[in-house]
């Protein structure tokens, strides 16, 4: 059993309160003290592991964070470089039309033709280069996958499905398509 004792506190202002002590008297009561001890402690060592763990889980996420901002900075410099290395290869290209145009007043029309085919020539040199091909509608059937149907047309010569004319030509890039070849397909119904 515990025995209630007054105790007076008083603080540096002068100024006091009595509180009342329960001192424990029995070993139960005295075993019920340790294990509210060992609770505290128990509980602050839980506090700092979660402190702990909490101020991992922020540097985790700061250093998430950095590896994400410099991923986006390195991703804009090598596509950068793939620019200006593309940009290059076109260079010689721009020369040669400026060339051509220098020379177009005085050049007569055959000459002219051939210096515009060997400008061409090299365009398409340099964006083969870089990955570019040509979608072939030469004698294919119709997928709309590689062409664009805006219309049809009648050839008895031609089996039904298989590409007439094409529009405009079509390209793609690393073996994806970037622009479908715009074409008319047979249709002998």
């Amino acid at each position: 059993m515990a025995d209630d004792k007054k105790i007076l506190v008083e603080n540096e202002d002068g100024d006091s309160a009595e509180l009342n002590a329960n001192l424990a008297s029995s070993p139960e009561e005295i075993n019920a003290d340790n294990n509210d001890l060992n609770l505290l402690a128990d509980l602050e060592k839980v506090k700092t592991d979660l402190a702990a763990k909490s101020d991992r889980l922020l540097r985790l996420q700061a250093d998430f964070d950095n590896f994400r901002k410099r991923m986006a900075k390195e991703k804009t410099d090598v596509a950068a470089v793939v620019e200006q290395n593309f940009l290059t290869d076109l260079l010689p290209v721009v020369d040669n039309f400026g060339r051509a145009l220098e020379h177009s007043e005085t050049s007569d029309a055959e000459t002219l033709r051939k210096g515009i085919t060997m400008i061409w020539n090299e365009l398409v040199k340099a964006l083969s280069k870089h990955g570019l091909e040509v979608i072939d509608t030469e004698n294919q059937k119709f997928d709309p996958y590689y062409h664009q149907s805006i219309g049809n047309v009648k050839d008895e010569t031609k089996a039904d499905g298989m590409i007439a004319v094409e529009l405009q030509r079509g390209y793609m890039a690393h073996g994806k398509v970037i622009r479908a070849s715009m074409v008319q397909v047979v249709n002998n119904d």
